[in-house]
């Protein structure tokens, strides 16, 4: 049946993280500072692992991935945020908004199941030793770097499609920061029992089973850990998974919030705050817990800073 122009506009309005004006240049320049944070962590641990030879191993390949997949998320998420937040004209237009969800679900779909590849990975390291070079060869890491990003280009072919097939006569302002499911779902005039069937079946298969496999490679991973004789030996090899169960547990607790949730139990403002905390603070944080917890990178961060800082002396010399 043909969706009429009064139920599928051109424009849909987001109101933003706060609509009270005294926050919105302190919102601004906290987003911004976020941002450039972000770009910058990031695109510093891209940088460091393609230039340092002893960084060229399926764990750090996997963490440039996930790099790689927070500077997309804040590309697509935070740029809006920041028009939004000081301009009078908070409207974006129906591609627009398409064009956001369909890119958020991607990379937000991808983090999840990169999450649950790191967590393998870290199993067969700790647990299959012997047989780790083997078993992660080059061509098994390409492809487990190529997964998270077909799931989700599956995951947002289904849900794109199946958000904007639905009448939005309530109204055309969303009360979030960006075009998210959730809210479509409120602001529609016809009942989305498909769409809610669409997305807790896909939250399900990607963040459950992406979940379930961390938790099962986790409990392997202990169990090897409490297995070493030595204290020493223990804390070593527990402090190199203690950044990803982190990073795990912040982004998995509020996605979980989000796209697992019954629609009666969503309020505006509780799911601004986890948006805003797997999509904008998750992303910054990353290269940070992983850069400060690893002795190896902040190792081969200080040895170029030094060669470079050398390098610059001797042709200023």
């Amino acid at each position: 049946m043909e969706i009429s122009n009064q139920t599928l506009p051109s424009w849909f309005f987001l109101l933003g993280v706060s609509t009270v004006p005294q926050f919105q240049v302190l919102g601004f320049l906290l987003f911004l500072m976020i941002y450039m944070i972000t770009l910058s962590g990031n695109f510093i641990f891209l940088i460091t692992v393609w230039i340092s030879p002893t960084l060229h191993t399926p764990m750090y390949f996997f963490l440039s991935n996930l790099s790689l997949i927070d500077i997309c998320f804040s590309c697509t998420i935070i740029p809006v945020i920041l028009r939004n937040t000081l301009s009078a004209d908070k409207s974006i237009t129906l591609e627009g908004c398409a064009s956001q969800l369909f890119f958020s679900l991607i990379v937000g779909a991808a983090e999840c199941v990169v999450l649950a590849v790191m967590a393998y990975d870290r199993f067969v390291a700790i647990c299959r030793p012997l047989h780790y070079s083997s078993i992660m060869n080059i061509k098994v890491c390409i492809i487990l770097a190529l997964i998270p990003w077909i799931v989700g280009f599956i995951d947002s072919c289904i849900q794109v499609p199946l958000t904007f097939s639905l009448p939005f006569c309530r109204t055309h302002h969303i009360n979030h920061f960006l075009c998210e499911l959730p809210p479509f779902l409120r602001i529609s005039c016809r009942d989305p029992w498909l769409n809610e069937i669409a997305m807790y079946v896909g939250a399900g298969f990607i963040v459950l089973c992406s979940f379930l496999l961390i938790l099962i490679s986790y409990v392997y991973i202990i169990s090897a850990i409490m297995r070493i004789r030595s204290s020493q030996g223990r804390y070593a090899v527990f402090s190199t998974c203690i950044s990803h169960l982190t990073v795990v547990m912040l982004y998995y607790g509020t996605i979980m919030s989000i796209y697992l949730r019954p629609r009666s139990s969503h309020s505006p403002m509780t799911d601004k705050t986890a948006s805003i905390l797997y999509t904008v603070i998750t992303p910054m944080l990353n290269p940070i817990i992983y850069s400060i917890r690893n002795k190896e990178v902040k190792n081969c961060i200080i040895k170029n800073i030094k060669k470079q800082d050398k390098l610059s002396k001797n042709i200023l010399t």
